[in-house]
């Protein structure tokens, strides 16, 4: 590959940079709320329902979650910006709707209509329309990091904006940046020249059955699960630990910064470990280990603040890590054709445990008390313990993708069985009419020259 084609062009660039903004803005509409909400909501009408707090807390996941994989496939069919703005408008509406209510069941109806606006698939189709092959995953890397540092910023700002524009403003602002992020759409981020199907980034029906029976898919699925899960369950119950330890909602913030600074740097040394030593297993599983300990930590130590912070640091380095690892298995796992399919499960999967997590925790609440959360908390992730020590560990792996011309069938036959021939491929799929090959490698022992030899090759050959 020659030191041009390793670049990202001016215009990719410009998309990722984009892209990455608007999935940041829309997620921080979603996270910005989560310290503080269930103590608002409490003061609302229908708000002595824990449960109710616990559906309008998570109401969004449900719908993102019924609705993400088709509005890729509407995005496919009408195109990716219309499905955008349409979505954005959407999250406005549910935000604007949820700033104007008066009792617990407008705000439910509000963050229904958010989670309606699910653009993630839609997003992820665009981007890789307007970025090439090579350039594909630092773009996501790109999305990827912009999502974690977006929640960790919304912990710490999520108290102070309570303090002084209510949870009301809080939702305006929500919807003025949904807004902002249509005006980023139509003027920022180019039209792609041509918009097709990408079975790297894009959910196939085709390829849902298999997806479905594939028990290693299956348990990360599960995991994702439980992780979202666990994390609205805290939602719904530490922002009441740390009240009663004298630390109201607009003060919050002041173990929510320090934790999530902690954590953001804590999470980078087991990472690392788990990528470049080939130990994403023994990382991963311990990192379900110490989620499960700090949620014990947070019921033996709840009447102490220091005790609460330190447990919360745990948790969320812990969440951290598997936050990141998750998706970065899910690719080792799936089938190079299946991957836009899998992944497309795997975020379904994950915004559906964050309604089930803020539901089950707001009736856990209210039915056996405030304990019950954290309980629920720790039998799941022993579950999902349980559950992931039987999965073989990841091989090491990295997915290498190049950009073809389009290749009839015979051609991209002849390729993919070339490919698949070279020392340190384990797996090749070549789309022609995509105009993309798509490896999967041994990390640091496969015959990079040669793939790049035959990939030329079939891009310069005239038909």
């Amino acid at each position: 590959m020659s030191a041009s084609d390793s670049v990202m062009t001016p215009l990719a660039r410009r998309a990722s940079i984009g892209l990455a903004g608007i999935y940041g803005l829309r997620r921080l509409g979603l996270f910005i709320i989560l310290p503080i909400f269930a103590l608002f909501a409490e003061t609302l009408p229908g708000g002595e329902s824990h449960f109710l707090i616990g559906i309008a807390l998570g109401a969004y996941g449900l719908t993102q979650a019924i609705l993400q994989i088709p509005a890729g496939w509407l995005s496919d069919r009408y195109g990716r910006k219309p499905v955008i703005i349409i979505g954005l408008l959407l999250f406005a509406a549910g935000s604007f709707i949820a700033a104007s209510a008066d009792d617990i069941y407008w705000i439910i109806a509000g963050r229904v209509i958010q989670g309606a606006g699910a653009i993630n698939a839609a997003v992820m189709a665009l981007t890789a329309d307007l970025t090439r092959e090579e350039h594909r995953t630092k773009a996501m890397a790109m999305i990827g990091i912009t999502i974690g540092i977006t929640f960790s910023i919304s912990m710490v700002l999520s108290p102070i904006l309570y303090k002084y524009i209510g949870m009301s403003g809080m939702f305006e602002l929500i919807g003025v940046l949904a807004f902002a992020s249509i005006a980023v759409v139509v003027w920022f981020i180019p039209n792609p020249k041509i918009t097709r199907f990408h079975s790297d980034t894009e959910a196939s029906t085709g390829k849902l059955k298999e997806v479905l029976r594939n028990a290693d898919l299956l348990r990360m699925d599960f995991g994702v699960f439980t992780l979202h899960a666990i994390l609205m369950s805290v939602f719904m119950q530490v922002p009441f630990i740390l009240r009663a330890n004298g630390l109201d909602a607009q003060h919050q913030w002041q173990v929510y910064l320090p934790v999530m600074l902690l954590a953001f740097a804590l999470m980078v040394p087991p990472i690392v470990i788990a990528e470049k030593k080939a130990k994403l297993k023994l990382v991963f599983m311990l990192a379900i280990g110490l989620a499960a300990l700090a949620q014990l930590g947070i019921l033996f130590f709840q009447h102490s603040v220091w005790g609460v912070a330190i447990s919360l640091l745990v948790f969320f380095t812990a969440f951290n890590v598997l936050e990141a690892t998750q998706p970065s298995i899910v690719s080792k796992i799936a089938p190079l054709a299946a991957k836009g399919t899998a992944m497309g499960v795997f975020s379904s999967v994950q915004f559906l445990g964050a309604f089930f997590g803020s539901a089950m925790g707001g009736l856990l609440m209210q039915v056996y008390g405030d304990n019950a959360v954290l309980v629920f908390a720790v039998a799941m992730l022993l579950l999902w313990l349980a559950v992931a020590s039987s999965m073989r560990a990841p091989q090491a792996l990295s997915t290498k993708m190049y950009h073809l011309r389009v290749l009839d069938a015979d051609e991209a036959s002849a390729l993919q069985a070339g490919l698949a021939q070279l020392r340190g491929v384990r797996e090749v799929l070549v789309v022609g009419n995509e105009q993309i090959a798509c490896i999967k490698v041994e990390i640091g022992g496969f015959d990079e020259d040669a793939v790049e030899y035959l990939v030329k090759g079939a891009s310069n050959d005239s038909k």
